[in-house]
């Protein structure tokens, strides 16, 4: 068979059987009387092995290899190509992603491209300066996708903090996407979502800051309890509760309690809830072990002080009960806070 026969039967160009021929890939079994080139069936398997090789992305010297080396293994080269492919896919999906915040932007113009390019790749610095003035600078420029994505990852503070002010002005947008960080395995990805939703209005983040209060750390249910306690949702209540118990931002935690007891019913479940943690505590010594130790005020205590600025006849009724406690120092933190309410 001639190469213009073979050409049309494989599909594969003269051009490109002579170039293969020239590398040693392929040789003609035979020759015409007129000096033409002639293919056998043998020849014809190999130009068809040739193509499926190249199919998979092996180079024209590695098909040399992997057909004519009788101890060629090919596990090696595949476990190869695999990890090139991996990471042309990585690569190629980067630069989709890169290509789809750029459009997100509405550029009106090349200049806007490149600010745009400009700021997310300042976001990917490894210096956090650089990250934080890309932050400052891209409210209202970028994507919320391309901000929640890089708040979602931030672990230097000050960067995460102008990541979260430029987000929170961003819009709405980025409340489903901090959703999934939510949903993230990984605590600290979790913790970073919250932050971020305590920081931004509206009653999708409510209802997700509340999901939040039954995440299995303490710190996240913290932050949530915190943000819902200014927002004026009860469920925060016990929440909030354990973070004195557990001395966790207690003095925050108290406060947004207080803040929680506007009306009349509200103020008398905190109170209660108070109550009946202080019944369950047991009492710890008062007398610190080391005088000249700093020591944070025992747990009974610190619910004793919460009761402070809840309003109402059941949080009044509590302290002039603890003020006869068998613990000497909850009694008293509970008269003291007796006489700070009479003199009002």
């Amino acid at each position: 068979m001639l190469i213009g026969e073979v050409a049309r039967r494989s599909g594969v160009s003269a051009r490109m059987l002579r170039h293969y021929e020239s590398l040693g890939l392929l040789r003609p079994s035979g020759r015409t009387g007129s000096g033409y080139r002639e293919y056998s069936g043998e020849d014809i398997r190999r130009i068809f092995h040739i193509e499926s090789l190249r199919s998979l992305g092996l180079s024209l010297r590695e098909i040399g290899r992997a057909l004519d080396d009788p101890g060629f293994t090919p596990s090696a080269l595949v476990d190869d190509l695999i990890r090139q492919t991996r990471e042309r896919i990585a690569a190629e999906t980067e630069l989709l992603t890169r290509l789809r915040r750029i459009d997100a932007a509405e550029p009106a113009g090349w200049e806007d491209v490149l600010q745009v390019v400009a700021v997310l790749q300042a976001l990917g610095s490894k210096s956090a300066a650089a990250r934080q003035r890309a932050a400052l600078s891209s409210a209202g420029e970028l994507p919320v996708e391309a901000l929640v994505e890089a708040v979602l990852r931030e672990t230097d503070p000050n960067v995460a903090g102008a990541l979260r002010w430029a987000l929170a002005r961003s819009g709405d947008g980025g409340t489903a996407l901090l959703a999934k960080g939510l949903a993230s395995p990984v605590a600290a990805v979790r913790e970073r979502a919250v932050r971020s939703l305590t920081e931004m209005p509206g009653d999708e983040t409510t209802a997700l800051l509340r999901d939040a209060l039954a995440d299995p750390d303490a710190v996240i249910r913290g932050h949530a309890a915190l943000a819902l306690g200014t927002r004026g949702v009860a469920d925060a209540i016990p929440a909030l509760i354990d973070m004195i118990v557990e001395g966790r931002n207690d003095t925050d935690a108290a406060d947004a309690l207080s803040m929680l007891a506007s009306d009349t019913a509200t103020a008398d479940q905190i109170a209660g809830g108070l109550v009946d943690r202080l019944a369950h505590e047991t009492t710890e010594p008062t007398e610190p072990t080391a005088p000249t130790a700093p020591t944070e005020a025992p747990a009974r205590v610190r619910l004793t002080q919460a009761l402070a600025d809840i309003p109402g006849s059941t949080a009044s009724c509590a302290l002039v009960e603890l003020s006869q406690d068998g613990d000497r120092a909850v009694a008293l933190t509970a008269t003291y806070l007796l006489q700070l309410r009479d003199a009002r």
